[in-house]
């Protein structure tokens, strides 16, 4: 639809998802009604949304918080939402700046119990309800609420992007590892990429496209 020129704000959602694509070759698979799934176009990508990877799980968390209002969500970087710990949350930003557009693509989990999880991933998820009473209404409330708040979100500028992104920063101060190295986190600089100390006091950042880490 981007590739046809949809407008700005256009948004499409699902009501189960079963191929869906994360980072690094990860899938993504939602049972009916028990998720948000939802994606919306920005178009067209301008000088003032170089941050939007930052901005993004931002109105994740308010939504989640909204719905939600005794809970705290936290931003595991790159791109996932975590509460007390576990994955709520996951985004994956398509972009094409040649075209100017980008596709923003969100699931967050709403309605499942734990033992629904995927064995595997029982103490590494999360749902933001633990039953399914009202998931339609629970869905929607949802979607207005994320609309809003990425609205908002998109074209904030910078200096409050980076602010409260800060306030949500899961990894601050805990032992991180990938690929190549290990060390301890140390927040993000201006262009949102991980700074982390390493065991030799070298302070090193890191790209999201670049790396992939195994701990934290």
């Amino acid at each position: 639809m981007a590739e046809a020129g949809a407008p700005n704000g256009t948004v499409v959602t699902a009501d189960e998802q079963t191929a869906g694509r994360g980072r690094q070759g990860r899938t993504w698979t939602a049972a009916p009604g028990s998720a948000l799934l939802f994606s919306a176009i920005v178009r067209p990508l301008e000088r003032r949304h170089p941050l939007l990877p930052l901005a993004v799980p931002l109105a994740v968390c308010e939504t989640a918080e909204l719905l939600r209002p005794e809970i705290e969500c936290k931003v595991k970087w790159p791109n996932d939402i975590h509460l007390d710990g576990r994955k709520l949350a996951g985004i994956l930003i398509e972009a094409r700046p040649q075209e100017e557009w980008a596709v923003l693509g969100i699931g967050l989990n709403l309605t499942i119990a734990e033992n629904e999880f995927p064995e595997e991933l029982r103490d590494r998820a999360t749902s933001l309800f633990a039953d399914r009473s009202a998931p339609s209404r629970v869905a929607a409330e949802a979607r207005v609420a994320l609309s809003e708040a990425l609205e908002r979100w998109v074209e904030a500028d910078s200096v409050t992007i980076l602010a409260a992104w800060r306030q949500r920063d899961a990894l601050l101060g805990r032992e991180v590892s990938w690929e190549r190295g290990s060390g301890v986190a140390e927040g993000i600089d201006e262009r949102g990429y991980l700074l982390v100390r390493l065991a030799d006091g070298e302070r090193v950042a890191l790209g999201a496209g670049d790396v992939h880490l195994t701990s934290f």
